[in-house]
């Protein structure tokens, strides 16, 4: 099983990026293109003609991408890169992969990219200096904890709420812990998920939110006595994320049309149900 494959080939990887952007409130119409032109290669305004340049971070974790290897099309992400190049009309040998770091991607001004996918969510904030597609995903955030220290055994919000807990800076996990959580202990802030996960084996936070399908995989495979608490309430409909262009960027809309078409043919569902149907039966805290 490919899921399978994942746990194998990530026994000794570090934790996700699990880059969410703080969510104001997702929006659903998020293009910001022109519109109105043909979504053909022969017409697309790409940065390099007859080719997609597609975008992620380094490293790229499970179960976004396998073996961090974005040209592979294994993983969630690499796999829905590749299908909405495909919906375009580019084949496989015509899509190029760039490594951008998250908080490079989503500052204003050009990029070295076509479009990036990188767990970015969407946000009205977000949206003042880049464009999105319509999203491609719906996620909900989690706490994970290790076996014996007082998150472990939590049941509810309330459990929570006295203990020392952190997330990754600018993220929607974070928003999500300081809103939903509301710790009586200011919540530790790290530069990347990496520093927040050795902060949790050391014993310095007892509670570490990330996204569910990263909290599903490190407590899983990377964390000796990993435990996924549970799911976090987050807001309707959850946290959505999208593929992520250059403000005002000529393919958004035809980006969004490729993202729509495959969510109407049910490729997503597909592809979800392959690389992240595992993650979904977290019991939510409240």
């Amino acid at each position: 099983m490919r899921r399978q494959i994942i746990f194998a080939a990530f026994a000794s990887s570090l934790l996700a990026a699990g880059a969410c952007a703080p969510q104001d409130e997702a929006a659903t119409d998020s293009s910001g293109g022109d519109g109105g032109g043909s979504c053909s290669p022969a017409d697309l305004q790409t940065l390099e003609a007859d080719t997609l340049t597609i975008a992620t971070d380094e490293p790229a974790y499970a179960p976004w991408m396998v073996d961090d290897d974005p040209t592979s099309g294994e993983g969630f992400e690499s796999a829905v890169a590749y299908a909405v190049a495909e919906q375009l009309g580019y084949s496989q040998d015509q899509v190029t992969w760039t490594r951008v770091p998250f908080n490079v991607a989503i500052q204003p001004g050009d990029k070295p990219f076509d479009f990036d996918i990188n767990q970015f969510s969407i946000s009205e904030e977000r949206q003042q200096a880049v464009d999105f597609s319509s999203p491609y995903y719906t996620v909900a955030q989690a706490l994970v904890a290790i076996e014996g220290n007082p998150a472990a055994d939590a049941g509810s919000l309330a459990d929570l709420q006295d203990l020392r807990l952190g997330a990754q800076v600018a993220t929607t996990s974070l928003q999500i812990l300081t809103d939903v959580i509301a710790p009586t202990t200011e919540p530790s802030v790290f530069n990347s998920n990496d520093d927040a996960k050795l902060a949790l084996q050391n014993g310095q936070i007892d509670g570490l939110v990330v996204d569910l399908p990263t909290a599903y995989f490190i407590s899983n495979v990377e964390l000796d006595g990993g435990v996924l608490v549970g799911q976090l309430p987050g807001g309707e409909g959850g946290d959505e994320f999208g593929l992520l262009l250059a403000k005002d960027s000529p393919l958004t809309d035809c980006v969004s049309q490729a993202v729509d078409a495959l969510r109407e043919d049910g490729t997503l569902d597909e592809l979800e149900q392959e690389w992240l149907s595992d993650v979904i039966d977290a019991p939510v805290l409240e």
